[in-house]
């Protein structure tokens, strides 16, 4: 077999997928997510501790390329009573990776009569996540953010992830997303130890807002069509979403605050 040549200018690095396609070559089987193959991706969300608990939220739209796909897709679901996970990335192989984590963690509890642990829920995603391997490296990215409830430690805790599975607890907080940047600084900004569950709240809102102000691929609230964030909070009574009367309210609040500045 003849060894391929690429001139100086041309070297592909040590990139070796994309040199496999660009011989006409694909080492895996799933589908080459190319340019002209328009794919809805989300983004943004973000989860934050506080005193009780944590919230999480998510904006509600899907990109495809530059065009808006979805202005209502749901990007925070409940995993089961005391977790749930966000998604950004791709919007189809994250939509059935969480679908089928909420099935695995429903057959555990009736199999074994109990929940599993969070760090048994944590460590379940992050093997999903690897093994959507393949179709990450042809650019089908999926990267959750995945948050709960401790029952044994009495704590919320977050995690992270990266494409390849690696699996990260964070202490304070996590953005993920194209507006994790603007997000995530916001947030950095007004994180203190203590915070109470509407001060988190307000903190998410804001941050979401300001990512959505900064990010074309974030949506903002929509008063329009009434359209606004997926806001959910775990603590020990469990996984409780927040109605869009009280995120209007919010934002209200948030959109006077920016007016006057």
């Amino acid at each position: 077999m003849t060894m391929p040549r690429f001139t100086p200018g041309d070297d592909p690095g040590s990139n070796f997928p994309a040199m496999m396609r660009r011989l006409g070559l694909d080492p895996f089987n799933s589908i080459h997510a190319d340019s002209s193959l328009a794919v809805p991706h989300a983004t943004t969300c973000v989860a934050v501790r506080y005193a009780d608990g944590v919230v999480m939220a998510g904006d509600r739209r899907a990109t495809s390329g530059n065009l808006i796909s979805h202005r209502t897709m749901e990007k925070v679901a409940q995993a089961d009573r005391h977790s749930a996970v966000a998604i950004a990335g791709t919007a189809g192989p994250a939509m059935e990776m969480v679908k089928l984590f909420q099935l695995q963690l429903e057959h555990y509890e009736k199999v074994e009569g109990q929940a599993l642990s969070l760090d048994g829920k944590a460590n379940q995603l992050s093997a999903m996540v690897r093994g959507n391997l393949p179709a990450a490296m042809q650019g089908m990215v999926v990267v959750p953010i995945f948050a709960g409830y401790d029952l044994l430690s009495g704590v919320g805790r977050l995690f992270t992830y990266d494409v390849t599975g690696g699996r990260y607890e964070e202490t304070e907080y996590v953005a993920t997303g194209s507006g994790s940047l603007h997000a995530g600084t916001v947030i950095k900004l007004g994180f203190r130890e203590g915070l109470s569950r509407d001060e988190v709240v307000n903190l998410v809102l804001r941050a979401l807002w300001e990512a959505a102000d900064a990010d074309s691929a974030t949506g903002g609230p929509d008063v329009r069509r009434g359209i606004y964030p997926v806001v959910a909070t775990i603590a020990a009574e469990g996984y409780v979403r927040l109605d869009d009367d009280e995120l209007k309210t919010r934002y209200e609040t948030i959109i006077a605050e920016a007016t006057r500045s």
